[in-house]
């Protein structure tokens, strides 16, 4: 279903391709009136806009609701209908972005087919550009960085787990860098081209959470003017990250644990179920045993989510890692944003080390952050730190610098002076060498076909369809996998 605003001066016109367009399911936003058609175009933001070129027998009208729905964030898919087509129309439409061009009459069986296939193009720049921001997002885990044994169980768990679809609970304080772990579990595992979504359960009430992951039906409640579709629906054929677990009201515990035993879910007010394949990832800053005795989480729904545990460990267990984090911030953060080069005091970082971090990396980096706004020279000394820090710090302050390097530097220095790079610590998920373009690109091929067929529910001729290819074609796509390059 799609939200289609139609747009022509003649209401009959408008009336039956109406018709035509809720019979195919989608949700349409008829009108006559051009005025009241960009007013909707800007409040609804429809996935496709059908409009008449010629409308009250001029241009202009036509050409600026199709430059209006492309200028749309994200832009619309057009079709532009007229009865006085021309070449020079035509290419001129079709410059200014329009999708495809009708021209009246036409058959209903030819109008429909150009409806799905400006849908089916729309959905293919639509998952471009999440492709696009996610593989960017997938590179930031180098801020998942740390030298400790600790640390180091963590980057071999990611690796031996992230590609399987086992139910993974993420036990760490606050600020460990619980989502950092779901986003590596998830972009290097065969889901990585369909969502990650995450959501906070601890931030919603429970009548907006209850909606944001199953969805609701139309007139479900007050407020429910359309059908809206859930969470796990949305990250069908990928990953759903529950963070903050512990805090789901009971009733919800209760159709999760549903979701997790069926693989099915149920919207607000509707009576029909829906399969979904998502893979579900939480976390939880508390442990979720206390809750279980408490009466407050469900025994079954724990072993359910805890399948397989991990455990970030807290800063202060890991407090070798602390000059690594800082160098590392105020070199891949700070120094960039700012355009600026900061440097910190050996004792500073000294002080920094010796403090416990109640609030984990999260409260380093902030603290990192405070100092170069406060430093004087772009020079971190023990004075710039936060007081609650530096209320630890022995006598003194040496005034020996410790450089932050614009790149990385080719010999090893030390871990005071050269942050982390997880390409280059063993066991990490990012320390797999380059190999031939060919074999990356068989890669990423066989990653997209395993995803069909987990949205096909492993039914190859299903996959094939979705995939559209042969079969056969199919069969030797996934022969490939065994295949050395």
């Amino acid at each position: 279903m799609a939200k289609v605003l139609l747009l022509d001066d003649e209401v009959t016109m408008v009336q039956s391709l109406a018709e035509i367009l809720r019979k195919e399911g989608h949700e349409v936003f008829p009108f006559s009136s051009y005025n009241a058609a960009v007013e909707c175009l800007e409040s609804q933001c429809p996935e496709l806009v059908i409009t008449d070129l010629y409308l009250d027998k001029t241009r202009t009208h036509g050409m600026d609701i199709l430059q209006k729905a492309r200028a749309l964030n994200p832009p619309a898919t057009a079709i532009l209908i007229t009865a006085y087509a021309t070449i020079g129309t035509a290419v001129d439409a079709m410059k200014k972005g329009a999708f495809d061009y009708l021209e009246k009459p036409f058959k209903v069986d030819d109008f429909v087919q150009c409806v799905r296939r400006a849908l089916t193009y729309n959905a293919a720049v639509s998952e471009n550009i999440y492709l696009k921001k996610q593989l960017k997002k997938k590179y930031q885990f180098n801020q998942l960085i740390g030298n400790s044994p600790q640390m180091q169980e963590v980057f071999k768990m990611i690796e031996r787990v992230a590609d399987t679809d086992s139910t993974i609970l993420i036990l760490g304080e606050s600020g460990t860098g619980k989502e950092l772990v779901a986003r590596a579990l998830h972009f290097n595992s065969r889901r990585q081209f369909a969502p990650f979504i995450p959501i906070n359960c601890s931030a919603l009430p429970e009548n907006l959470l209850e909606s944001e992951l199953f969805g609701h039906c139309k007139g479900a409640f007050t407020g429910a003017i359309n059908d809206k579709k859930g969470l796990f629906q949305e990250a069908d054929g990928g990953t759903i990250f529950l963070d903050e677990i512990g805090s789901m009201p009971p009733v919800l515990q209760s159709r999760l644990l549903r979701v997790l035993q069926e693989r099915e879910v149920r919207r607000v007010g509707d009576n029909i179920a829906v399969s979904v394949n998502v893979r579900v990832l939480s976390a939880t800053h508390e442990p979720l045993e206390e809750r279980v005795k408490a009466g407050t989480f469900r025994e079954d729904l724990y072993y359910r989510l805890n399948v397989i545990p991990i455990n970030l460990p807290s800063l202060r267990e890991r407090r070798e890692d602390v000059p690594v984090l800082t160098v590392h911030f105020l070199r891949n953060k700070v120094n960039p944003r700012t355009g600026k080069l900061f440097q910190i005091t050996r004792k500073a970082l000294d002080v920094l080390s010796s403090y416990d971090w109640p609030g984990n990396v999260r409260e380093l980096e902030n603290a990192i952050e405070r100092a170069c706004a406060l430093c004087e020279a772009g020079t971190i000394k023990v004075s710039d730190l936060p007081p609650i820090v530096r209320r630890q710090a022995p006598g003194g302050d040496s005034e020996e610098v410790v450089e932050i390097p614009e790149a990385a530097p080719e010999a090893e220095s030390g871990p005071a002076t050269r942050p982390v790079n997880p390409a280059e610590t063993p066991g990490h998920p990012m320390s797999q060498p380059l190999g031939p373009l060919k074999d990356y690109l068989r890669e990423q091929e066989l990653g997209y076909v395993n995803r069909a067929l987990a949205v096909a529910g492993g039914d190859k001729e299903k996959a094939a369809q979705l995939l559209n290819v042969s079969v056969a074609t199919l069969y030797r796509k996934l022969a490939d996998e065994d295949v050395p390059g």
